[in-house]
């Protein structure tokens, strides 16, 4: 196990405490109501939570991927909606930005992350999903900047946040040059329109829908296009979702944690046949089992948010290890956890169904289970693989050894 740093420690300490004080209580409802926790965001916000990774002189904290992971889990233990959240405001669209945004780009999303947004990173269509170079949004170029057209689907965060990073095929004349990304916040763009909302089956404090393009004109300035190539820019933007992935990853195992530490706490309390249940040794086993895969998972996730060089993203291939270890355990976990309840489990007056169905995205969304094995397969094989002959290869990160846990 890593040892951290007393600094990466008061830090763990500082989220665990506020996800205990104020997260847990609120979880329930969040799932039954479906409404955002706004008042979870302001928590967040007052804590220091949110844009933890931008960098200081943007108003931010400058703080690794490592640092916004141990926060994530702690934070999932108690609320896997206020963990994603949480994600999404240090990882993924927010880094990207961070790192190939103009100085005005980047001033821009800086701004709506500190002051409570959620950016909303808009890939996935109805037609393309894990094959996202099969998208169909266009970006046709006008003078002065680009008209979008197209829908998107499954838009985690449709219709609360303000930031959009929106993916669409470069169209100039007759010449298709490839997938780039444009910055569009909700409310000021005239023609981002937010279309129907999912009914989830997990994680329903966040809002999955439809988001509609309809000449939604983009000026060359909020164009975000790294070095101006749509061709090779896809594959940069594409490596900076690896951090997001390492978030979702450590969703993923604070839900599993969470269900665990609920589990054992339970089986040393119910009594069955003039014992505790925990002295079976049939249940003892189960225990042993989920803290085995805990435990590696949490490795695999630490060591994966520690790769990111300087300025850098996390390694693709240890980002993808973490996700699929992370979410997959999650899943048997938290099941598990159920079961060693019996009939309370199933229950809606325990956490543990609500821990079983927000568990269940973490396979799927961000690279399914399938697919990032795909790409764990051809970064040990070093070259690209069959299935993905048409897609891309993401762009390693900066060259550099990975960091050591401190």
């Amino acid at each position: 196990m890593f040892q951290l740093s007393e600094p990466r420690q008061q830090l763990q300490a500082k989220a665990r405490a506020l996800a205990e004080a104020v997260f847990r209580g609120r979880a329930a409802e969040i799932d039954r109501t479906e409404d955002y926790p706004w008042d979870n965001v302001a928590a967040l916000k007052d804590a220091g939570f949110l844009g933890m990774t931008i960098p200081t002189a943007l108003g931010g904290q400058g703080r690794d991927y490592l640092d916004a992971a141990l926060v994530v889990e702690e934070i999932a233990k108690c609320c896997g909606v206020t963990a994603r959240i949480t994600v999404e405001a240090n990882m993924g669209g927010v880094a990207a930005v961070m790192a190939y945004g103009s100085d005005a780009q980047r001033k821009l999303a800086a701004a709506l992350v500190l002051d409570g947004d959620k950016p909303a990173i808009c890939i996935t269509e109805p037609g393309a999903g894990s094959a996202a170079t099969e998208m169909t949004t266009t970006a046709r170029r006008v003078r002065g900047g680009y008209v979008l057209n197209g829908t998107k689907h499954w838009i985690t965060g449709g219709g609360v946040s303000k930031l959009h990073l929106i993916f669409a095929r470069i169209i100039d004349g007759d010449a298709d040059l490839g997938i780039g990304s444009f910055l569009a916040v909700r409310g000021e763009a005239e023609g981002l329109i937010v279309g129907k909302r999912e009914p989830a089956m997990g994680l329903r404090g966040v809002p999955e829908t439809e988001i509609i393009l309809e000449d939604l004109f983009i000026t060359d300035a909020m164009a975000l296009i790294p070095g101006g190539d749509p061709a090779r820019g896809f594959g940069k933007l594409m490596a900076a979702y690896n951090s997001q992935r390492v978030g979702a990853a450590a969703v993923a195992l604070g839900i599993g944690e969470g269900a665990y530490e609920t589990a054992l706490a339970f089986v040393q309390e119910r009594e069955q046949f003039s014992r505790p249940i925990a002295e079976f040794q049939g249940l003892q086993w189960m225990l042993a089992d989920m803290s085995i895969g805990l435990a590696a998972a949490q490795a695999l996730v630490w060591k994966a948010a520690a790769s990111a060089p300087a300025g850098g993203f996390p390694d693709m291939c240890m980002a993808a290890q973490a996700k699929i270890m992370a979410a997959e355990t999650a899943v048997w976990v938290t099941n598990d956890a159920l079961q060693l309840h019996g009939a309370a489990g199933f229950s809606r007056n325990l956490p543990l169904e609500r821990m079983v169905r927000d568990a269940r995205m973490f396979t799927i969304g961000g690279g399914t289970a399938q697919v990032l094995r795909t790409q764990v397969a051809g970064a040990i094989l070093g070259r690209k693989l069959p299935q993905t002959r048409d897609g891309y290869l993401p762009e390693a990160p900066a060259a550099g050894s990975p960091r050591q846990v401190a």
